[in-house]
C-alpha cells in the first residue's frame, strides 16, 4: 500500500505501471493516486470529516453503456478499440460525468480534500486524468484502486489505514442531488451518532407521458427501495429491510420497540448511498466481520439491531446471577435528573440505558444510528440501473435543470454556440446539444440529450433518448427511447425503439429493433 503523505503532490504514472505494482494489486493492495491543485499536503490528521466517494468500477447492471479498458504487460493502458471504454462513473449526465455532480455537491459544501475509490486498475488512470484536468485549482483529491468485486465496506476496509479522522462521510460517486452533505455531517455530529444515513423520497421511474425508454409499461411509478422504521421524531433509525429483505415479514427486536414505545413504517425512503461513520466503530465493525461487503446490506443493519446491546450490558445481568447486583448498582448508578440536566429532550437510547427506574444497576451502553429525511421539494437519484440513466438525464434538463449547471434558454433548451442546424431542424424543450455537434436539413429532436462532436443527417427524429458523443447518424433514421454510446455508426433509415447501444457498434441501413442491448463482441 501507498503512503499517501509521503507522496500528496505526486501522481503514479498513467501510462505505464511497473509489474511488481500490477502484481500487489492482483493480491489485493489498494493503491493510490493522488492530485492535487494547490500546495496543500495530503489529508490532515486533525481534520473533523474525512470524505470518501466510492466510484466504482463496470457495472453488470449498465451494460452494454460500459465496458473495461485493458492493460498490456508492458503496463501501457489502451482502450480497447471494440468498445471505447466509459467506466460508470464517467457515463454522461446532461453532457456532464455523473461522478462531477458529486464532486461539485461536496465543493460547494467546502469539503475539497477527497478520496476516491474505484475498482480495478484498469479504471483509475482515466479517472484520475478527468478530475485533474476538470477541477485544477478547485479540489484536493486522492484516487485509490481497490480490487474489483470487494464491494462498498470492503473498498473501506481496503483503505483502512488511510481514514483518520474521527468521522467518515461516505458518499456514492453516482449520486445525483441538491441536498447538502454539510447538513447530514451536521445532524450526525448534533446527535453524536456512529451512524447517519441519508434519506429520500423513492425518485419516480419510467419514461414520460409520450414515448418509452426501455420498457413495455409506460407509466412512471415510484420503486420500493427500502423498508425503514423510524421513530416518532424521525430522527432515530430503528429497522432497516434492503434487498431480498424488503420481501421478507418485518420483525423488529423486542427491545428496540419496547424502549422507544411508537415506531412508524415508511416504504417510501430510498437509501441515498451518504453515510456518516464514527471511524472507530466503522473500522471495528469492519475488523470483526470479515464477511461483510457491503454498507447498505450488512453494516448498516448490523448497526440498527445492535444499538441497545453491548458487552457491558451481558456483564452486569451476570453480576445479577451471582448476587453482586448490590456492588453494581453502587458502582454505576446513574440518576435520570443528572441527564435532564445535560439534556431537555433525551433520547431513548439514553433513558434506555438508564434503566425502568431512572437508573441502571450497570451501565447499558447503546449507540445511536440516526437519519436525515430530505425534504421532498429536493432532488435525488443514483445512477445503478440503465432505466436510471435514462431517467436522470431527462430530470436534469427537465424539472431538476438547476442542478445541470446549464444556462437554458428561452425555449427551454441548451444548444451549444458551436452547434450546427440545418434548415427547418428543431430542437425542443428539455434538449440538450452538445459542443460540436451537427444536424442536417428537416430533424426533429424532442426531450433527449446529444452529446459532443456528433454528425446527424437530414430527415432524422429524435425522441426521449441519450446520445452520447462522436455519434454518427444516418440520414432518415428514428430514435426513441433509447440510449446510445459514443462512436456508435447508424447507417441509412435505421430504426432504434427502446433499445441500448454499446460504443462502436454499427447499425446497417435499414434494420429495425426494439427493446434490444446491442454491443460489438
Amino acid at each position: 500500500m501507498h503512503d499517501l503523505n509521503s507522496r500528496a503532490e505526486t501522481s503514479l504514472p498513467v501510462a505505464r505501471l511497473t509489474d511488481s505494482f500490477l502484481k500487489s494489486i492482483s493480491l489485493g493492495n489498494p493503491y493510490f493516486l493522488s492530485y492535487s491543485s494547490t500546495t496543500t499536503s495530503s489529508l490532515s490528521l486533525e481534520m473533523d470529516f474525512q470524505v470518501v466517494v466510492l466510484a466504482g468500477g463496470s457495472s453488470k447492471k449498465l451494460l452494454p453503456l460500459v465496458s473495461k479498458v485493458f492493460i498490456t504487460p508492458s503496463g501501457v493502458y489502451i482502450i480497447d478499440v471494440y468498445h471505447y471504454d466509459v467506466p460508470k462513473s464517467l457515463l454522461p449526465v446532461a453532457n456532464r460525468p455523473v461522478l462531477s455532480y458529486v464532486l461539485e455537491l461536496l465543493e460547494q459544501s467546502n469539503l475539497k480534500d477527497l478520496i476516491v475509490v474505484v475498482e480495478g486498475e484498469d479504471t483509475d488512470g482515466l479517472i484520475e486524468n478527468w478530475i485533474s484536468e476538470a477541477y485544477v485549482d478547485r479540489l484536493h483529491v486522492q484516487v485509490a484502486a481497490v480490487p474489483e468485486e470487494v464491494g462498498t465496506a470492503g473498498a473501506l476496509r481496503a483503505i483502512a489505514l488511510h481514514l483518520t479522522a474521527s468521522d467518515i462521510l461516505v458518499v456514492s460517486g453516482d449520486l445525483v442531488c441538491d441536498i447538502s452533505p454539510g447538513a447530514v455531517a451536521a445532524a450526525h455530529r448534533r446527535h453524536d451518532a456512529v451512524v447517519t444515513a441519508m434519506f429520500c423520497s423513492v425518485p419516480v421511474t419510467g419514461p414520460p407521458e409520450s414515448g418509452s425508454s426501455g420498457g413495455k409499461d409506460k407509466t412512471k411509478k415510484p420503486g420500493c427501495y427500502n423498508i425503514v422504521g423510524l421513530d416518532l421524531t424521525q430522527q432515530f433509525l430503528l429497522y432497516i429491510a434492503a434487498g431480498m429483505e424488503v420481501e421478507k415479514d418485518i420483525r423488529v427486536q423486542k427491545s428496540i420497540l419496547s424502549a422507544v414505545g411508537k415506531m412508524e413504517i415508511r416504504a417510501d425512503l430510498m437509501d441515498a448511498h451518504l453515510y456518516a461513520f464514527k471511524r472507530s466503530v466503522l473500522q471495528e465493525v469492519l475488523n470483526q466481520k470479515q464477511t461483510f461487503r457491503s454498507l447498505k446490506q450488512d453494516v448498516l443493519p448490523y448497526l440498527v439491531k445492535t444499538q441497545l446491546r453491548s458487552e457491558i450490558l451481558l456483564n452486569g445481568a451476570q453480576a445479577e446471577e451471582n448476587g453482586n447486583e448490590k456492588d453494581a448498582f453502587n458502582n454505576n448508578k446513574v440518576m435520570l435528573s443528572q441527564l435532564l440536566a445535560n439534556a431537555s429532550t433525551p433520547s431513548f437510547h439514553e433513558l434506555y440505558a438508564l434503566g425502568p427506574n431512572g437508573f441502571a444497576p450497570a451501565e447499558r451502553k447503546t449507540h445511536k444510528c440516526c437519519v436525515y429525511i430530505a425534504s421532498k421539494s429536493k432532488y435525488c437519484a443514483r445512477l445503478n440501473s440503465i432505466q436510471a440513466f435514462s431517467d436522470i438525464n431527462r430530470d436534469v434538463i427537465g424539472d431538476a435543470s438547476h442542478i445541470s449547471g446549464c444556462s437554458f434558454s428561452a425555449h427551454n433548451n441548451v444548444i451549444h454556440p458551436s452547434a450546427v442546424l440545418g434548415s427547418k431542424t428543431t430542437v425542443g424543450p428539455q434538449c440538450m446539444l452538445g459542443e460540436g455537434s451537427q444536424m442536417g436539413d428537416k430533424c426533429s429532436v424532442k426531450r433527449s440529450v446529444i452529446g459532443r462532436h456528433c454528425r446527424i443527417g437530414s430527415n432524422v427524429k429524435v425522441v426521449n433518448s441519450v446520445i452520447m458523443n462522436h455519434v454518427t447518424i444516418g440520414d432518415g433514421c428514428y430514435i426513441q427511447g433509447s440510449v446510445i454510446s459514443s462512436n456508435v455508426q447508424l447507417q441509412e433509415r435505421a430504426v432504434l425503439k427502446d433499445c441500448q447501444i454499446g460504443a462502436g457498434f454499427v447499425v446497417t441501413a435499414g434494420s429495425e429493433y426494439k427493446g434490444e442491448a446491442l454491443a460489438r463482441k
